[in-house]
């Protein structure tokens, strides 16, 4: 039994190691939206990692027949680092009877047992990247109905706090204000838009600048002063949050025998870190009702 157990063991690590945190990111919304590749390593909690911007450089102007045209001035490529501390752990993990239920998953591509562990990873996920969400510059409060007028309005506050036109806009919506958007006419009517925008009931094109998803995680409530389930949603630049994680988790398979109990409990664990972007509480509005 012990070498079945190591053996088990080590063919969870093997196989689902790799397949974790893509999985994760493919199911997920914000945490793949602000993910970031970083230099350093990740292997234990208080982990420092550095996530790099590059800065753009200074433009030159210069007049034909007034000035030397023929010349150029350049400036060393450089990069703005933010250090971001890995100093969140969150676990979850299943208790079982016999190692079959177990080993009859393992290799299994919708293994049930792991996309469990997915779904509530990211649910905690979701929970601690919308409480670094909740404290932006800009603000739009008491909307009752999220339609294309406050489509444009949040476009208008977007460009105001200036955010870089030239990359995507992100718009994660509650299922109530996205239902909403899919009911005003200026938005999805073909008398109004010919792009097709609506395709089984999502939004495929972006309009105003805004990337348009739904977003049904209870996470979203940190956006509402009164934590509100329904009426929220959150504009953003990707460079508002930056989050580092772990490149695979780590999994732990053990018997509870020493409890004097027959069985075993499987854990996975996950070291993970975010913090708020360089100007990054001026790169994401949020919006609620109440």
């Amino acid at each position: 039994m012990i070498t079945q157990l190591a053996d088990v063991a080590a063919q969870v690590k093997s196989f689902w190691s790799p397949l974790f945190v893509p999985q994760l990111l493919e199911n997920s919304r914000l945490p793949a939206l602000v993910n970031r590749q970083y230099e350093g390593q990740i292997g234990a909690e208080g982990d420092k990692v550095k996530v790099s911007q590059i800065v753009r450089p200074t433009a030159q102007r210069r007049q034909t027949g007034v000035d030397d045209t023929s010349v150029f001035t350049t400036q060393k490529l450089q990069t703005q680092q933010v250090e971001v501390v890995a100093n969140q752990v969150i676990s979850a993990g299943y208790e079982f009877e016999s190692l079959v239920q177990l080993q009859s998953q393992i290799q299994s591509q919708d293994s049930t047992i792991r996309q469990g562990l997915v779904e509530s990873m990211i649910i905690e996920l979701n929970n601690y990247l919308y409480s670094l969400a909740a404290a932006p510059t800009t603000s739009t409060s008491g909307v009752t109905d999220f339609n294309a007028a406050q489509l444009i309005a949040l476009n208008v506050k977007a460009g105001q706090n200036k955010w870089p036109d030239m990359d995507p806009w992100y718009l994660l919506a509650d299922p109530v204000y996205h239902g909403d958007l899919l009911a005003s006419q200026t938005l999805t009517d073909g008398d109004y838009v010919d792009d097709r925008p609506v395709v089984a009931g999502k939004m495929m094109q972006k309009k105003f600048n805004f990337n348009i998803l739904q977003d049904n995680s209870a996470g979203m409530s940190a956006l509402s002063p009164t934590a509100a389930t329904t009426d929220l949603a959150l504009a953003f630049h990707p460079d508002f949050l930056y989050l580092v994680m772990q490149l695979q988790p780590e999994f732990e398979l053990s018997s509870l025998h020493s409890n004097r109990q027959f069985g075993f409990v499987l854990s996975a664990k996950m070291i993970l870190g975010a913090k708020v972007g360089l100007e990054g509480a001026a790169k994401h509005i949020r919006v609620y009702n109440s």
